[in-house]
């Protein structure tokens, strides 16, 4: 029975606990294609598949023309069934996250139902889908939604055979990860190799951990899955995606720090509270309850999940907030069971506030922003727009939803865990129905829109002074080149960058963003 339970702070059969069990599709789902492409990830991904159906070539993806060899293939299989039914559409290429997310979510939930109770379940399976990372990842056109989902399967089934020593669960753990190394790489196979070592260790069973490993059908299951695609991939680019893929997108990931993305190694010790929001406080009580914990199989297992994915990234010279989601999964249920320990309501409630808070400032600070000197042009010209997008019907509504938030949680009588939930409720909805619109139009209206306007004109598009910008070959329908314009060409171009001494017809112009023709 959870503590939750024994607390007094039951949800099981309240209208709370209903709403829980709706959560994932509410917040995964509700206006998926309400915000433009973000570049630079989901741009890339999305024309990485939009690139496949143009070359009629599924085994490999290219990117405006070149080798893509950041991620291997299965996600990009996945959102070509989306393209290929509802076309070069923003729900298509993230539908797939999205029912990833779906499907962590609910799985999350009936593993934690048998093992921790009802009451810890609900509130497992309410962080997993309104906590700020796996929302956001859970909504992007990219990869880690969809590894979250397959680590959390391996995990699952691994404990499911190290509980019951069933085969079973042992041969499916091996099928998640043969999928897991299709979608994001050795990554699957590390995390759960790892945590089911340490666990091993720390009972002293090696021989069974041995065993689990090097079971022959399920190194039959991954080999037959997994090596098809990389000796493809290595008998046509040879060296190159050795040193694409292997080297540079995960020896050089791990060993130094890529496309500028570096930290200390205490970054997740702040990432980690932040991408737990609203539910913060919760994962504070439950990281209290860490030594008493341990003593409990489950619970030995939970924690040496995360700790091992905390530790290898943070040891990482890469990184990135979305890594640590890897083992965040084990929180999701930690926090329901030991939920019941939490006491003042405030400290919970405090930060979640704060975030609702600033959700109706946002474009008037954004246009303070557009007005000052930092940062460069571009950002400021991109954010000009902000009052005009977040608009009196943005501001009314968070603002409403703000003071409405305020006379539930003052006033109300139910437990913390439930004004929580409702808290959380509230937070994808805003999110996903008006702060990700509003903020993707600000930051990825121009491209689309300019995208779109090249579509209508057709032609050679390059870009021009402007670093990388994939959506818009995905708006635009075609490959876009970088390089300097012939004259008569039409090219894609950062306001702040163009040059006095070239004169240019101006096609399209939008924030910090222009289509130009150079003219002769």
């Amino acid at each position: 029975m959870s503590v939750l339970h024994t607390a007094g702070g039951r949800l099981a059969g309240t209208p709370v606990g209903r709403l829980i069990l709706a959560l994932p599709l509410i917040a995964f789902l509700l206006r998926l294609g309400g915000a433009p492409l973000f570049d630079v990830d989901e741009g890339a991904f999305s024309e990485a598949t939009r690139e496949m159906f143009e070359r009629n070539d599924f085994l490999f993806t290219y990117l405006n023309g070149s080798p893509r060899f950041d991620k291997p293939i299965f996600i990009y299989w996945l959102q070509s069934i989306g393209y290929l039914i509802f076309g070069a559409s923003e729900w298509a290429f993230r539908l797939p996250s999205a029912l990833a997310a779906i499907v962590w979510s609910y799985a999350t939930y009936f593993f934690a139902r048998r093992r921790v109770g009802e009451d810890a379940a609900l509130i497992a399976l309410a962080v997993a889908c309104t906590a700020l990372g796996p929302f956001a990842i859970g909504r992007a056109a990219t990869a880690d939604g969809l590894l979250n989902c397959l680590l959390a399967l391996t995990l699952f089934d691994v404990w499911r055979h190290l509980e019951g020593g069933r085969r079973a669960p042992l041969l499916r753990a091996f099928l998640w990860m043969s999928l897991g190394a299709l979608t994001k790489g050795p990554v699957a196979l590390i995390v759960p190799g790892t945590v089911s070592l340490l666990y091993c260790a720390s009972r002293g069973e090696w021989l069974r951990w041995a065993r689990m490993v090097f079971n022959p059908l399920g190194w039959l299951i991954l080999i037959a899955l997994v090596a098809p695609w990389y000796a493809y991939a290595l008998h046509r680019h040879g060296q190159d995606f050795i040193d694409g893929f292997i080297m540079r997108h995960n020896v050089q990931r791990f060993s130094g720090s890529l496309e500028g993305h570096g930290g200390s190694a205490f970054y997740y010790v702040i990432a980690v509270p932040l991408l737990l929001l609203p539910w913060s406080g919760l994962f504070v009580v439950a990281l209290g309850k860490l030594k008493s914990g341990l003593g409990d199989p489950l619970q030995r297992f939970l924690w040496l999940w995360f700790g091992f994915v905390v530790a290898f990234f943070s040891l990482s010279g890469t990184k990135l907030p979305h890594y640590v989601l890897y083992g965040c999964t084990p929180l999701f249920i930690l926090i329901g069971l030991h939920a019941g320990a939490a006491r003042r309501a405030w400290p919970h409630l405090l930060l979640p506030g704060l975030l609702l808070g600033l959700l109706p400032a946002l474009p008037s600070i954004f246009e303070i922003l557009s007005n000052s000197k930092l940062g460069d042009g571009f950002y400021r010209a991109q954010l000009s727009r902000a009052l005009e997008v977040g608009n009196n019907i943005y501001f009314g509504l968070t603002a409403a939803a703000l003071l409405i938030w305020l006379i539930y949680v003052l006033f109300s009588k139910t437990s913390l865990v439930q004004r929580l939930a409702v808290t959380a409720a509230l937070q994808v909805v805003l999110l996903a129905g008006l702060v990700v619109p509003f903020a993707g139009e600000l930051a990825q209206g121009p491209v689309k829109a300019a995208g779109l306007k090249a579509h209508e004109l057709g032609g050679d598009v390059v870009f021009w002074n402007f670093s990388t910008a994939p959506s818009f070959s995905v708006y635009r329908q075609a490959v876009t080149l970088k390089g300097d314009p012939q004259p008569g060409q039409v090219t894609l171009t950062r306001v702040d960058r163009l040059p006095p001494d070239v004169p240019v017809d101006i096609l399209f112009r939008q924030g910090g963003v222009a289509l130009v023709k150079v003219k002769p």
